[in-house]
């Protein structure tokens, strides 16, 4: 039997996580209603255009859709049609969006599209689906009248593409398809970080409370950089790159998709807040998790959670020093915080 090698929690310059008397003692300070939440320094920019629908009493569903298109319209590494490409050139978009009732709608692996969270909106609402994925994804954009986007890459994004070629010399073998029983196709590697030294495969995930005591959040990216063409990482499947449940709170996930995957990360930090965690603590735990599993490798990814819950309160707890996220609960109060982290 294949024996796995975890590194305990000491060794990784963690500590065992005591179970509190009353767990949530953790929660202080008054109830923070309407509230938005956003993952890294975009998250500013993005809630500035949430909370003008949230301090008007409007939906969270709306604010978490009109803030996240925000990121998606800048010229950026990691979310939009003007971040890197997959390795043979092509943007791909991954998002998804989920209300307090349950309904959530996703797309994968989306070309030529702007906005894929607002696609994602259409398949939750006007379909029985929740994933639609490549090409079939992009004919329901277009029929609900998405307008498809020339094919062409942002300045910025050819500049990073031509110097991975350089470095990588990946060249794409021509009818590979024909190529039965050969080996020598071998998938080029996906570097952990960017060349300005940003992580690989960083998204914009939003989560709001608004003043009706609903929540709802949204995720959307552009996936790992020159990721293998078809890629799809945490941010467009449920449960993992982003959750919600009325009840309890939501949360919502970046960094190395595989492994947020790997322990439906989202869900899982809901269902610790559901047990009576804080949401920083819950965030932990679940960054914990994915350490153990990993064992000397967590220290090569980065791994972010953030979490809402019903009272308002936030939190967030990442793998790596580096993670910040953005919260807005006033005009004058749209600040970044720098989440803790577990590795030294």
């Amino acid at each position: 039997m294949e024996r796995r090698n975890f590194l305990s929690l000491s060794s990784l310059g963690l500590t065992a996580l005591a179970m509190p008397k009353n767990r949530l003692s953790g929660f202080a300070g008054p109830v923070k209603k309407p509230i938005v939440i956003a993952t890294w320094d975009a998250g500013i920019a993005a809630n500035k255009a949430a909370w003008l629908i949230l301090k008007n009493n409007g939906r969270a569903l709306d604010a978490v859709e009109k803030g996240v298109m925000v990121t998606e319209s800048s010229i950026n590494c990691c979310v939009g049609l003007g971040a890197n490409p997959d390795r043979d050139g092509y943007v791909t978009l991954d998002a998804s969006i989920m209300d307090e009732n349950f309904n959530c709608g996703a797309v994968a692996c989306l070309q030529r599209i702007k906005h894929p969270i607002s696609v994602a909106r259409r398949v939750m609402e006007k379909t029985p689906h929740v994933l639609l994925a490549g090409e079939g994804a992009q004919q329901f954009a277009i029929a609900e009248g998405f307008i498809l986007e020339p094919e062409q890459l942002s300045n910025e994004a050819k500049k990073a593409y031509e110097n991975w070629l350089k470095k990588s010399e990946y060249k794409p073998i021509i009818n590979i398809e024909r190529n039965e029983g050969k080996t020598s196709f071998v998938p080029t590697s996906v570097p952990a970080k960017l060349e300005t030294g940003q992580w690989n495969h960083d998204t914009i995930a939003m989560l709001a409370l608004d003043s009706a005591g609903n929540l709802s959040g949204s995720c959307t990216t552009s996936g790992q950089a020159f990721k293998m063409h078809g890629r799809v990482g945490d941010s467009p499947l449920i449960g993992a790159g982003l959750f919600v449940d009325n009840e309890v709170g939501a949360a919502a996930a970046t960094g190395q998709g595989e492994d947020i995957i790997r322990i439906c990360g989202s869900h899982t930090v809901v269902e610790l807040m559901r047990q009576g965690w804080p949401p920083e603590q819950a965030c932990k735990m679940a960054v914990e998790r994915i350490a153990k599993i990993k064992g000397s490798k967590a220290k090569e990814i980065q791994i972010g959670f953030v979490a809402l819950n019903k009272k308002g309160e936030y939190g967030g707890y990442c793998l790596q020093k580096g993670f910040n996220y953005a919260v807005c609960f006033a005009d004058d109060k749209n600040f970044l915080e720098d989440a803790k982290f577990i590795l030294p």
